[in-house]
């Protein structure tokens, strides 16, 4: 069987894994990478990089290589990348399965502000604070280009590319990230508000931490929906298991 897994974060890599830990019984596995960070970590098994061509592209690259199962571990944030997968593997006839991290939850001492979107973000900083840490990734910045009082710290693995505020200094750094880190990166930059998608996961939680204690308040973008029918799980385990499950079921039995 060929298993193709839309990837580029951690647990697409994890899941990559323990496919591969099956060989050389284990099944084919073709991990896609969309090719916006420079330096990506591979996962084991085949690697392709680049686009499909939306959902149409998608599902006739999965017709022509044979796929038989699909995968979609992106960003919990590429909506559009989800969509596709979701009309794609319809169209296919593919089983389709989204593995998504779970989403941060506030607790006690938290001073969240949620939005909608990154525009939704940016019309509410100018209440909140004036030095902002913004945390959502090098695209999407012109949103907050219009703002040209509050100083911003940008934090991203590439380097911005488009718009953004006059007042911006780029921090290119990759997670994970420790709590005395995160501590001292505040402390350093007189942050007073921290904007951050809901990327969920552990590399990047110790900044909510972070603000927790300094008293500081998170603007925090929400995910957009996964579509409706589709199975969701949150672990790398859970999916490599729902993988050998589909195996064996097409796997025809021994008398």
């Amino acid at each position: 069987m060929h298993v193709l897994i839309l990837g580029g974060t951690t647990e697409a890599r994890r899941l990559a894994e323990l496919l591969a830990a099956g060989q050389p019984a284990g099944p084919r596995v073709t991990t896609s990478l969309a090719g916006r960070v420079s330096a990506p970590r591979t996962p084991p098994g085949e690697v392709r990089v680049g686009g499909f061509g939306g959902a149409e592209g998608l599902a006739a690259w999965l017709r022509e290589h044979a796929v038989g199962l699909l995968v979609d571990a992106t960003h919990p944030f590429a909506g559009t990348i989800t969509r596709n997968a979701a009309h794609a593997a319809a169209t296919a006839g593919v089983p389709l399965l989204v593995l998504r991290r779970p989403g941060w939850r506030p607790v006690e001492g938290d001073v969240w502000h949620e939005a909608g979107s990154l525009a939704e973000a940016a019309a509410l900083l100018p209440a909140l604070g004036r030095r902002v840490f913004l945390t959502t990734g090098r695209t999407g910045l012109a949103v907050f280009a219009p703002l040209a009082d509050p100083w911003f710290l940008v934090r991203s693995v590439d380097a911005p590319e488009g718009p953004r505020p006059p007042r911006t200094e780029v921090l290119l750094d990759r997670g994970p990230f420790t709590l005395d880190g995160e501590r001292e990166l505040l402390r350093r930059h007189r942050i007073d508000v921290l904007v951050t998608k809901d990327s969920g996961g552990a590399a990047t939680a110790p900044k909510l931490t972070a603000a927790r204690e300094a008293g500081l308040p998170v603007v925090v973008v929400r995910r957009p929906p996964v579509p409706e029918g589709v199975r969701v799980v949150a672990e790398p385990g859970q999916a490599a298991r729902w993988v050998a499950e589909a195996r064996a079921r097409r796997s025809p039995r021994r008398p």
